[in-house]
């Protein structure tokens, strides 16, 4: 794919990405201020994200500016939602929640302790980080929520029970959020990856595993989280502003 869309209407908006350091998150910050947004990302590592700022940062309309946060700690996330507002100099117009982990699991391993620490990492801050934009967004009148699901669960993929159930929960919140939302102007969608070339998915995969992956796609060749983040572009623009309340998948055609 040469170039890409070039969307005016977001050249200065306001977005946080939560999960920005590394994989799917690192394309959808690199593409948002390629776009000229003022961007801001939250992640606990920071080595990557630092270093991600500082190959951002040279030549870019704004620079990203990164906020090292626990997302399971809600307190420090609406905090941290707060001090994002400060920096880019008013409300969030844009939210992309997209952090999560997916590690491997067998259903006898489960606790009842690590059925909520799944929960926290995989579900439950994304309502939060919602809840805590939404005052700036209703008073401006307008704003994009983008929700990151998985392919996971809707082929019913072995070992990631909880990661499954927490990401089928993400697209019913979805269509809840967009409900009681839309009023305000506030658009609410999920996207739906499939299987992205990540550094973190090559360790689960041979390449005989890759192979098998493709093949039961429709479209040939792995996903980039640059095919992922022109899809979180659009949702956030102006062009889809009639878009709300729905599952974007951007997996190749994976059955």
């Amino acid at each position: 794919m040469s170039g890409g869309a070039s969307y005016p209407s977001l050249v200065g908006r306001a977005v946080l990405i939560t999960g920005g350091g590394s994989g799917i998150g690192e394309g959808l910050v690199e593409a948002f201020v390629a776009q000229g947004a003022r961007v801001a990302f939250v992640d606990i590592a920071r080595d990557a994200s630092e270093a991600l700022v500082a190959r951002l940062g040279e030549g870019a309309a704004h620079k990203p500016v990164f906020f090292p946060c626990d997302l399971t700690d809600i307190a420090a996330l609406k905090q941290t939602v707060a001090d994002v507002a400060t920096a880019l100099g008013g409300s969030i117009e844009v939210l992309v929640n997209n952090a999560a982990n997916d590690d491997r699991h067998t259903v006898d391993e489960v606790t009842p302790e690590y059925w909520e620490d799944r929960m926290a990492v995989n579900l439950r801050h994304l309502f939060f980080a919602a809840q805590a934009v939404i005052p700036g967004m209703k008073d401006a009148g307008c704003g994009s929520i983008i929700n990151f699901g998985s392919i996971s669960w809707h082929l019913a993929l072995p070992e990631i029970v909880l990661y499954q159930t927490a990401k089928a929960g993400i697209e019913g919140m979805t269509r809840a959020l967009a409900r009681d939302l839309g009023p305000s102007g506030i658009r609410v969608n999920t996207i739906v990856p499939g299987n992205v070339q990540t550094e973190r998915q090559m360790k689960w995969y041979t390449p005989e595993g890759e192979a098998e992956i493709v093949s039961a796609q429709c479209l040939a060749g792995r996903i980039q989280p640059s095919d992922v983040a022109a899809m979180a572009l659009f949702l956030a623009s102006d062009d889809a502003r009639m878009c709300t309340g729905h599952d974007y998948f951007v997996d190749a055609g994976w059955r």
